[in-house]
């Protein structure tokens, strides 16, 4: 696991590939920096919503340019409780974002986010672009 690494969340990802700035531009000079975290999830999600084999071409080469961290299954069922824990509250959230973010509260990583949601989840550090 990358220490001071930045979970990717596909949002971002998504923005990043169509070269949207200034996302495009940070998560570039993260990737260059090693410091980009993506879940398999993230890629299936990303891959998934492919229109074109040039589309899929650039996520695979882009699963090759970041660490991809697989979720344990300790931290899925801590994803389940803590949605089980949200739901009780009225808060529904994807599971695969819940799941994502167990990981990053876990090894204590920020989450690369477009999705406000992600505020909901107690724990969670959010990752900021800083106005240069």
């Amino acid at each position: 696991m990358i220490k001071d690494g930045i979970v990717a969340d596909t949002s971002v990802l998504i923005d990043f590939l169509k070269g949207k700035e200034p996302i495009s531009s940070k998560v570039e000079d993260l990737i260059k920096t090693n410091r980009i975290i993506v879940t398999g999830v993230v890629l299936a999600e990303l891959l998934q919503g492919v229109k074109s084999k040039r589309e899929e071409y650039r996520i695979l080469v882009l699963s090759e340019a970041v660490e991809v961290v697989e979720i344990p299954t300790d931290l899925w069922i801590k994803a389940g409780q803590i949605s089980s824990s949200l739901r009780k509250r009225g808060i529904n959230l994807p599971i695969t974002d819940v799941a994502i973010a167990s990981l990053a509260i876990e090894y204590d990583l920020q989450i690369f986010t477009l999705d406000s949601h992600f505020k909901k989840i107690p724990g969670v550090k959010l990752y900021k672009l800083r106005k240069n």
